[in-house]
């Protein structure tokens, strides 16, 4: 098999971002950049399933893998957001905690 135009002959650790959120009872990860996904019953659990479906990812001969370009151009901001009342809503739990205050 062909050497990429510029083969790392060294591992290299690269910063990867990873989304977690939570579904339910599942915590759920995505890494963009990768275009994978994974859940687990914690968050510990959700961090170790990604890290292990990453090394597959990489390990894998047959899944095209991005540039060393691609990984290191992502970024990640946040965007701020004028959410309109009575969109969004907190759990009754939060709302009973506070009126007892």
């Amino acid at each position: 098999m062909p050497k990429p135009l510029l083969y790392l002959d060294i591992a290299m650790q690269v910063p990867l971002p990873i989304l977690i959120t939570k579904e339910n009872k599942w915590f759920v990860a995505l890494c963009p950049i990768l275009d994978i996904a994974t859940q687990g019953k914690t968050e510990k659990e959700v961090k170790e399933n990604m890290t292990d479906l990453i090394n597959e990812y990489l390990n894998d001969p047959d899944t095209k893998k991005p540039s060393l370009d691609d990984l290191m151009s992502l970024s990640l901001t946040n965007i701020p957001v004028k959410v309109p009342e009575g969109v969004l809503y907190r759990k009754s739990s939060t709302i009973t905690a506070e009126k007892s205050n």
